[in-house]
């Protein structure tokens, strides 16, 4: 008996729609990144694409906990001399919200083709308004945050 592999064209991938209003990053990042790659799905392959397509709305109003909002920072190389970029993350929240649950989910997928192809299926949206409509995608409940006690 040999091991089963789903073929391309026996997977027929769905669309979520996740609210991140009020949710905490990483929380968020690591229920969108599960989603991505499959891992939910009976038919998950770990060297195979049998994750599903991800529209991530409210992207403003996640929940940055911590200090991270003052000290974390993100860095790019452009590959020139002196051409390393610091933004904080107070400023990418303010200008571009969408980049930071990018970052974060990106972080989680694998650093090969895969991690690539499984990126191109996340939306991010910085506020409630996205164009898939026609996809009809389903909504995800959000998590629940555990409530620290000190």
């Amino acid at each position: 008996m040999s091991t089963y592999f789903p073929s391309g064209n026996q997977l027929q991938p769905k669309w979520y729609v996740i609210d991140a209003e009020g949710q905490v990053l990483g929380r968020l990042a690591s229920r969108v990144a599960r989603i991505l790659r499959g891992k939910d799905n009976p038919q998950y392959t770990p060297f195979m694409d049998t994750g599903e397509h991800v529209i991530v709305i409210n992207a403003a109003k996640v929940k940055i906990t911590g200090a991270k909002l003052q000290a974390k920072e993100y860095h790019h190389f452009t590959g020139y001399p002196g051409g390393l970029k610091t933004r904080a993350m107070k400023d990418l929240l303010a200008n571009k919200p969408e980049e930071i649950i990018r970052e974060a989910v990106e972080g989680m997928l694998p650093k090969n083709k895969l991690g690539k192809n499984l990126g191109g299926k996340l939306r991010v949206y910085r506020d409630a308004r996205h164009p898939h409509e026609a996809q009809q995608p389903q909504a995800v409940q959000p998590v629940k945050s555990r409530a620290t006690v000190r």
